[in-house]
């Protein structure tokens, strides 16, 4: 694999993985406060 390919997917994959973090956090607390809003 030439190290172009990899410069250039590298900063695709650290702002892919950024983005699908911060979504899963998101969806997690939001999944969280439908769950304890259920209970009550």
């Amino acid at each position: 694999m030439d190290w172009r390919v990899v410069v250039v997917l590298l900063p695709i994959i650290i702002a892919g993985s950024w983005a699908v973090f911060n979504i899963g956090r998101a969806a997690l607390a939001q999944v969280q406060t439908f769950l304890n809003n259920r209970e009550a």
